[in-house]
């Protein structure tokens, strides 16, 4: 049973505090939350100090040269971060009563997402639902499974090592990771190279590409190779590797179905091995608890269908 002070808390909380609190962790501070809300920065300071007497604990560590959020800080950040995307929610759930479908469908996406499969259904759901509004955002996939989690998006597509506690995972499509190096590098243009000669090369990778990581595999690979075994350049978005590779920073593991292109035009050159490349899997997430609005609700049964009818084999890339 709850204690007469829990009971009062829902009553007696300023909800605006919450949402001036996930500003202040966003903005990394209280002076660019202050500058973000067009508001002074002892307002924010006296927000962030009510909310701190209300829960009882010290949510931030701030000082003039330094900012940081406490475990507690984390904890009410996750729920409040839930219960604003479910109010956030609200409009399209009301707007689906009426007969037709309409609402908006938030994507969150990791930055190599490139499927035949996804698109077909997008094209088919949007023929179909005209009403329908859209945004797709791209991001690593750790904060893909964050915004999942707390409940911020309508679904998401990423790759992770462990199933993410609380959501729905199936695999969306298998791809597979080649390496390539750019127009200047020596080995460019070869059809004879020995995997030996790879040995200390540089490289450059994804921030995923780790031995713990979802990409394990590739970092594996990486050090039978004997290649150098700290990345020279690293990114989380896919376009800015393929630039490293170009502009000769290193080496460079890329989805050969998605690098096929720049082969073919001459901006890339696959290198060895070419056989038993690393096979990464690819996940559609939900978030079960997420009271979904007609669109999203439709556009996640689509999808469902299309993995539903089509074997991974014809859903894997890059073979």
């Amino acid at each position: 049973m709850l204690k007469p002070y829990e009971q009062r808390f829902p009553w007696t909380l300023d909800w605006n505090l919450l949402r001036t609190f996930m500003v202040v962790v966003d903005e990394g501070g209280i002076t660019p939350a202050a500058r973000f809300l067009g508001l002074k920065q002892p307002t924010i300071s006296a927000a962030l100090k009510r909310l701190e007497d209300v829960t009882g604990h010290r949510l931030v560590n701030r000082s003039p040269k330094h900012f940081s959020v406490t475990p507690w800080g984390r904890l009410l950040y996750d729920e409040a971060s839930a219960i604003f995307g479910a109010v956030a929610q609200l409009p399209d759930l009301l707007g689906g009563l009426e007969e037709d479908v309409s609402g908006h469908v938030s994507i969150a996406l990791a930055s190599h997402v490139v499927s035949a499969h996804f698109d077909a259904v997008l094209h088919r759901f949007n023929a179909l639902y005209p009403r329908v509004s859209y945004t797709i955002s791209t991001m690593e996939s750790a904060e893909v499974v964050a915004r999942l989690q707390q409940n911020r998006v309508s679904l998401g597509v990423c790759l992770f090592q462990q199933p993410p506690a609380g959501l729905d995972a199936r695999i969306l499509y298998r791809e597979f990771f080649g390496f390539f190096c750019g127009p200047a590098h020596r080995l460019y243009g070869r059809d004879d190279i020995d995997p030996a000669e790879l040995k200390d090369e540089n490289v450059v990778s994804f921030q995923t590409d780790e031995l713990e990581g979802p990409l394990a595999a590739v970092a594996q690979l990486r050090r039978r190779l004997g290649m150098r075994p700290e990345p020279r350049g690293l990114s989380s978005n896919l376009p800015e590797v393929r630039r490293m590779i170009v502009a000769n920073i290193g080496i460079g593991t890329l989805p050969v179905h998605v690098a096929r292109k720049d082969v073919q035009s001459g901006l890339l050159w696959q290198v060895p091995p070419f056989k038993s490349l690393p096979a990464v899997d690819i996940h559609l997430l939900t978030n079960p608890k997420r009271s979904l609005n007609p669109a999203e609700r439709r556009l996640i049964e689509m999808l469902d269908a299309e993995l539903a009818t089509s074997p991974l084999s014809e859903r894997t890339y890059g073979l």
